[in-house]
């Protein structure tokens, strides 16, 4: 079994597992780690986590942020000036930032039956250069009920995530699962 099958396996073990509700949200938070040439086999089986989620009997909500940037972008008064002078956009992305936190944080607490229910977020790699992975799961991971799944493409080194393999990681103390034995 190799790659993206083993970290659906080792998902599933770990989703059937009986969930704690008494802890903290970055306690509740579950990082499906693989490595960033393995995003598009991810995303093509996005719908079989899914489906061992709900044979766990929990419910599941999925975000993408593959669009989230473009979208914003696409509403934006001033685009064209942005693109003109990028250097422009620094203050616009502070915007970018709290309007995306805000909205998967709506999502969040419209999620029915949120205490069991994992909320999946993909697409994490197209928010490279926008902002940092780090400030929008802390941002959210307090208003967590259920489980949050973040796939992660990147590597981890015990509590040091690196996404995209790219800059300096962080250290969070999400749960990692990974396609790794055992």
């Amino acid at each position: 079994m190799a790659g993206i099958e083993r970290l659906l396996f080792n998902y599933d073990k770990y989703v059937r597992l009986p969930w704690q509700q008494v802890l903290a949200g970055p306690q509740k938070v579950w990082f499906a780690v693989y490595p960033p040439t393995d995003e598009r086999r991810l995303r093509a089986r996005v719908g079989a986590f899914e489906t061992a989620t709900q044979q766990a009997a929990h419910g599941w909500l999925h975000h993408d942020l593959t669009d989230a940037f473009p979208q914003w972008m696409a509403a934006q008064e001033y685009r064209e000036a942005y693109f003109e002078t990028p250097e422009d956009m620094e203050m616009a992305l502070d915007d970018f930032v709290q309007e995306l936190i805000t909205t998967i944080r709506e999502r969040l607490h419209t999620c029915p039956d949120a205490a069991n229910t994992v909320f999946a977020i993909s697409g994490l790699a197209s928010l490279f250069g926008l902002m940092r992975a780090s400030r929008l799961i802390e941002a959210l991971a307090p208003h967590v009920q259920g489980r949050l799944l973040v796939f992660f493409p990147g590597h981890r080194d015990g509590t040091n995530y690196r996404l995209l393999d790219a800059r300096d990681g962080w250290n969070y103390l999400a749960i990692p699962i990974t396609a790794e034995e055992g």
